[in-house]
């Protein structure tokens, strides 16, 4: 099978996408995705996104980790797929589209992607750690001294040995000034740190807030791929009006064999 994709970049967070508005992707093949996924046999991606259409929205985002499974709400590549929908020519600025996790607005301007998260109700404050869903499940910890962290050793142990099978993405966070945080993220289905997390970032801005290490609504995430800004509304029951905005870039295009 021989088709045309696309390679994008979100942060430093990585992506295949390929436009399959005529079904003609096998998406239960999972060791195809994971292959195409694959740093020395394939492309090379954290994640392949799936462009298809959709009966009331713009399009439908379809997500796969890069071990070639299903996955939850990814911001970067929300971020990515709203890039590629207006090269395509689908939307011009704005655009609703449907993900996983429900229906997302969005707006592009150049290779700057605003991209509105669902609301946040409930969130959940340990003694060293906050655990909250932007879409995925998300694990927040302070550490001091985060470059030299050991994020793939400590984000292993804790997606696995407190969150099972299922797992969480696991955020070390260390504050650089009252509204500016950097982030580091051990990505499951990636079971590896990457660059950048779009939730996850998303989920260290709102813990933050949450529990008054800043007092500040509209805060930058450093993350080793570049910098991202996240601003929301606080109200009575949680968390609206949070919106995830950064750079996604096209790399290039290619031809799968």
């Amino acid at each position: 099978m021989e088709f045309t994709f696309y390679k994008y970049q979100g942060t430093g967070n990585d992506f295949v996408i390929i436009d399959n508005r005529d079904l003609f992707f096998p998406k239960e093949d999972t060791a195809l995705v994971a292959k195409i996924c694959d740093r020395r046999f394939g492309v090379g991606a954290d994640g392949l996104l799936l462009l298809e259409n959709n009966p009331s929205a713009d399009f439908t985002m379809v997500y796969y980790n890069s071990d070639g499974n299903l996955s939850t709400m990814c911001g970067n590549g929300g971020r990515c797929i709203v890039h590629f929908a207006k090269f395509l020519g689908i939307i011009s600025k704005n655009t609703n589209f449907e993900a996983v996790d429900g229906l997302h607005e969005a707006s592009v301007e150049g290779d700057w992607v605003s991209l509105k998260m669902n609301n946040i109700n409930t969130i959940t404050t340990a003694e060293n750690y906050i655990y909250l869903n932007t879409g995925s499940p998300h694990h927040v910890q302070l550490v001091s001294d985060l470059e030299t962290f050991n994020v793939f050793g400590q984000g292993k142990e804790i997606r696995n040995n407190i969150y099972g099978k299922n797992g969480s993405n696991v955020n070390f966070v260390e504050q650089e000034n009252p509204d500016t945080f950097s982030v580091r993220t051990y990505e499951r289905g990636v079971e590896d740190e990457t660059l950048s997390c779009g939730t996850g970032v998303t989920a260290v801005a709102i813990a933050m807030f949450e529990t008054g290490k800043t007092s500040s609504n509209d805060i930058t995430l450093i993350t080793p791929g570049g910098n991202l800004q996240v601003s929301f509304e606080k109200t009575a029951k949680g968390y609206k009006n949070v919106y995830l905005e950064g750079p996604a870039t096209q790399v290039f295009k290619g031809i799968w064999k």
